[in-house]
């Protein structure tokens, strides 16, 4: 049921954004005269690799730098990105990838393999998944740029204080996927671009209907400043990322 869903959506969905996708892949082509894509590595399901699409909102050949956490004062960001980031339109391409059968429309957010070969053992179950277009933390995080604005290194800053708390939500998220849990998913998604305080509260909800800790409840309202904690499976917090 969940891969003949998202063949559907994926392939309607493509239909339905062609217009707003093929006029932004004009603006970012006017602004620099290159590829409107951007396309790289991530870690899916068991470990493989594929090439995750998006929307390029950077400028050309940002990845050479080694900084792979974007914060949203990073200068590498073309005017027209910030445009795309803020409605998450780059992420809209990689139905793309869903329709490919690399991802599914909800599951864990793929990661980089430099992170992925962070994983404690417990975080490798997220591996045991498709990685997703949104789940819990792509709505609880989906300020992650504002987080790491202005901190002097955004890749550590984002293994101290996102990492811990996304895997853990995409660990919850595996262990109570099913078909509504998915639909309800997409729905806080489409309502956190209106309103991210309200889907944030229906996200809180969902959490305490399946019964997490509180810690995790209390973080995913965002009402609290975050704090750097041991990613699942670790003692102690990263302190340095290789």
């Amino acid at each position: 049921m969940k891969r003949i869903t998202d063949i559907i959506l994926s392939f309607f969905g493509l239909i339905l954004f062609a217009p707003i996708l093929l006029f932004f892949i004009f603006l970012i082509y006017k602004q620099d005269k290159s590829n409107p894509f951007y396309v790289s590595e991530r870690i899916g399901l068991l470990n493989k690799p594929f090439r995750m699409i998006k929307l390029r909102s950077m400028i050309k050949n940002a990845d050479t730098t080694g900084v792979d956490s974007t914060s949203a004062d990073d200068c590498r960001i073309t005017p027209v990105g910030h445009i795309i980031r803020r409605y998450k339109l780059d992420e809209v391409m990689q139905l793309w990838n869903v329709l490919k059968g690399e991802m599914s429309i909800v599951g864990p957010r793929p990661n980089v393999k430099r992170d992925v070969n962070l994983y404690t053992d417990i975080e490798t179950g997220l591996l045991r998944v498709r990685p997703g277009i949104t789940d819990f933390s792509s709505i609880v995080f989906s300020d992650e740029g504002e987080i790491l604005k202005g901190l002097d290194d955004p890749d550590l800053a984002y293994n101290q204080l996102i990492r811990p708390w996304k895997s853990r939500l995409g660990l919850v998220y595996i262990d109570n996927q099913n078909f509504l849990l998915d639909l309800r998913l997409m729905l806080y998604t489409f309502i956190s671009l209106f309103s991210r305080k309200k889907s944030l509260k229906y996200i809180q909800k969902e959490l305490v209907k399946i019964q997490v800790d509180t810690e995790l409840i209390k973080i995913s309202g965002r009402k609290v400043k975050l704090y750097p904690v041991a990613p699942p499976g670790a003692s102690s917090i990263v302190l340095a990322r290789k």
